[in-house]
C-alpha cells in the first residue's frame, strides 16, 4: 500500500475543504454608505424673482424638452386660425423659441369653439395650459400643452391667443392689468420683458438626458456583495443605450447594459450574492458609462465606503 500517495490525497482534501470554507462560509457582514456627494457644475437655478411678481409659472421651472414646439390647430374659423399662427409667430420673434406646424404628434394642440363662456360675470375668451408634465429633479417639463379658443380678438395684436400661448407654456395669470397675462383682455396690454427673458433663460439649457445614481447602499457577507440602486433620468431627453459597472475598490466586478430611460423615469434594482475574488474591499463604486451627451456627467458615479 502507498501511504504517500494516501496521506497526500487526504491532504489534498483537507486543503479544497479549507478553501471551500475560506470562500464560502459566511463572515461577519461589512456595510458600506455614500460619504462623497458629487456637486453639479450646472446651475438648474432660474431666476423667478425676474418676473418681478407680475406673473409666475404654474409650477417651477416649466419648460417643453426642445426650443423648437410644434402645434396643431383643429377646426378654427379662418380669423382664429390666423390669430393662433401670428401669435406663435410673434412669441417666436421676441424669444429664443420656434413653433412650427405639425400634422400629429403635436406638442400643443389649439382648438375653437363659438359657444359663449361666463365665469363670475365675464366672458371667457379661451382657455389654455400643460396637459401633460413630468416631474424631475430640475424641471417640471411639459410633454403637451392644449389651448382653445372661444373669442376672436379684436385687437390689432392677437392678444387673446397670446395669452392662451403663454398659458400653454406654463405661465399663470399676473395681478398687473397692463400685462398680457392679466385675467380679463384689453388691447393695451404688453408681453413684459421679464417673461422673455426667463423664457430665453430657461431654455438657455440644452435637450440632453442626464442620468444620476441615487438611494445607493451596499453590504458584503464574505465574498458576496448585495447592493441597491437607483438610476433617474433628470434631464430633458430620453437616453438611449448605457451601461453600469460596479467595481469593488478598483477591480471591476459586474456589468449591466441598459436599453433606454425616458425623461423622468428611473430604474430601481437590487443585487444579490455577486461574487467578490478580493479577500478584502474598502470602496464600492457605480459608475454609468453612455456615449450620450448629458447635462451632468459628474452625478454619473458614486462612491460607498466602510461603515465607521
Amino acid at each position: 500500500m502507498n501511504w504517500g500517495a494516501i496521506f497526500s490525497g487526504i491532504f489534498a482534501v483537507i486543503v479544497i475543504l479549507l478553501l471551500v470554507v475560506y470562500w464560502m462560509l459566511p463572515y461577519n457582514e461589512i456595510e458600506f454608505s455614500q460619504n462623497e456627494v458629487f456637486d453639479s457644475n450646472f446651475s438648474y437655478v432660474f431666476d423667478n424673482s425676474s418676473l418681478n411678481g407680475s406673473v409666475k409659472q404654474f409650477y417651477e421651472n416649466m419648460r417643453y424638452p426642445k426650443k423648437e414646439i410644434s402645434y396643431r390647430i383643429y377646426e378654427c374659423p379662418l380669423q382664429k386660425k390666423n390669430d393662433l399662427e401670428n401669435a406663435f409667430r410673434i412669441i417666436s420673434n421676441l424669444t429664443v423659441l420656434d413653433f412650427y406646424p405639425a400634422e400629429i404628434d403635436e406638442d400643443i394642440y389649439a382648438t375653437c369653439d363659438s359657444e359663449n363662456r361666463i365665469e363670475e360675470g365675464l366672458f371667457i375668451a379661451g382657455e389654455g395650459g400643460p396637459t401633460k408634465i413630468i416631474k424631475t429633479k430640475n424641471f417640471n417639463v411639459i410633454l403637451r400643452g392644449e389651448i382653445l379658443i372661444l373669442r376672436e380678438s379684436k385687437c390689432p395684436r392677437p392678444n387673446v391667443a397670446l395669452h392662451e400661448i403663454f398659458h400653454a407654456l406654463g405661465f399663470n395669470h399676473s395681478q398687473n392689468p397692463g400685462n398680457i397675462m392679466y385675467h380679463t383682455s384689453n388691447c393695451n396690454q404688453e408681453i413684459g420683458n421679464d417673461m422673455i427673458d426667463f423664457i430665453d433663460e430657461i431654455y438657455s439649457v440644452q435637450e440632453l438626458p442626464d442620468l444620476v445614481l441615487e438611494n445607493s447602499s451596499a453590504s458584503m457577507i464574505g465574498r458576496y456583495l448585495d447592493l441597491n440602486f437607483t438610476i433617474l433620468n433628470n434631464g430633458l431627453a430620453k437616453i438611449e443605450g448605457f451601461s453600469l459597472i460596479i467595481y469593488a475598490d478598483d477591480k471591476e466586478i459586474k456589468k449591466l447594459e441598459y436599453d433606454s430611460l425616458d425623461i423622468g423615469y428611473g430604474i430601481s434594482s437590487t443585487l444579490t450574492n455577486i461574487f467578490v475574488a478580493k479577500i478584502s474591499v474598502n470602496e464600492i463604486s457605480l459608475v454609468i458609462e453612455s456615449d450620450s451627451d448629458e447635462l451632468d456627467k459628474n452625478n454619473n458615479e458614486i462612491k460607498l465606503e466602510i461603515k465607521k
